[in-house]
């Protein structure tokens, strides 16, 4: 392999440049780009030369260049909802990571509320700065309808959300987890389950809501009316004051950590203890799970493999590959402290 020995510059005086690359290499500009972007059609001896060069120059070729060159922008496009949530922001920044490590910038809108058209205008804006395909983290119904209506020709992937009313969708099997949840207290045997519901507008809140209604109905067991909160401790406090003087309920079911942390409060200040009293479990595994007084029995989700499923769906539609329907995510149950056998059983 032979490799020019005199060049102008080096890495050393300034970044290396095509170029440069091209110079060492004793081959044109357009062969060295030819290279880096894996075109088949060159010689052997003259790839391996063109890559000696790079390697000796550290040249790092630029990616939005390249993106240029090819006609296509390199950019995928996030956008966001309720990143006060954990899930929510979890799930965004494992998008991020996983666009990353697959070469494509991410670019992200984040909504402070969501409303058809808000989210009307992030998609507007995400197509003017020219994204490749669209990840849209859409908890809520209002998301998924922007969805339906938006008619582009770039590739849209839903995580979360009704992921039956979208084309292209990437999640967690949310019934599965509410069904673990509420078997683990069946198991230990609770029969006074009570629910603390997301937000009815939320598929997730839904979804969780049907998994303990099927849990407790093949155990027999009629549900009793879940009480409604809106993901945030507050609600769950709320809603644990009320559970709290309901003496025949031995356990709770919470569709998220937040409002778990509540009704552990909540059942604190009635005089009721957990779990002596009364067994609670959590939704999401946030990090303080663990370090709460009991430690939180609760359902984990990996939102490291939504986010690799996600990006996977949109890389394969914007290359022109039919993107797969990925089986949904399965979650799995951490059984800590906040849990144990009712100690009186009310049948």
């Amino acid at each position: 392999m032979r490799v020019h020995a005199k060049v102008a510059v080096t890495a050393a005086d300034r970044p290396a440049v095509m170029a440069d690359v091209a110079r060492l290499a004793g081959v044109s500009h357009q062969t060295v780009s030819r290279v880096i972007n894996g075109a088949p059609s060159i010689r052997r001896e003259t790839r391996e030369r063109v890559l000696e060069a790079i390697r000796r120059l550290d040249y790092r070729p630029n990616t939005a260049a390249r993106a240029l060159v090819r006609g296509r922008s390199g950019m995928i496009g996030i956008i966001g909802t309720a990143r006060t949530l954990f899930g929510p922001t979890s799930i965004h920044r494992s998008v991020e990571d996983a666009a990353r490590a697959a070469g494509y910038f991410a670019t992200s809108v984040s909504l402070s509320e969501v409303t058809v058209r808000a989210l009307s205008d992030a998609t507007e804006h995400l197509m003017r700065v020219g994204v490749e395909g669209v990840v849209m983290i859409a908890g809520n119904d209002e998301a998924l309808e922007v969805v339906r209506m938006t008619r582009s020709s770039v590739p849209f992937v839903v995580v979360e959300g009704d992921l039956s009313r979208a084309s292209v969708t990437v999640g967690v099997d949310q019934v599965l987890g509410a069904r673990m949840a509420t078997e683990h207290l069946l198991d230990l045997g609770h029969r006074e389950i009570v629910h603390v519901s997301g937000p009815p507008n939320w598929a997730e809140a839904r979804a969780r809501l049907d998994g303990w209604r099927q849990a407790m109905s093949a155990a027999g067991l009629r549900p009793p009316e879940p009480v409604e909160g809106d993901w945030r401790a507050h609600s769950g406090y709320v809603a644990g004051l009320r559970i709290g003087a309901m003496r025949r309920t031995t356990a709770v079911f919470a569709a998220n950590d937040q409002m778990a942390i509540g009704v552990l409060r909540a059942l604190h200040e009635r005089g009721r203890r957990v779990p002596q009293d009364v067994s609670v479990v959590g939704f999401d595994d946030v990090p303080e799970a663990p370090y709460l007084i009991p430690p939180l029995t609760t359902i984990q989700q990996d939102f490291g493999a939504v986010g690799r499923r996600a990006i996977t769906a949109v890389t394969q539609a914007i290359d022109d590959t039919v993107p797969q329907r990925l089986p949904l995510v399965i979650p799995t149950i951490v059984v800590r402290q906040s849990t144990a056998p009712p100690t009186r059983t009310d049948r």
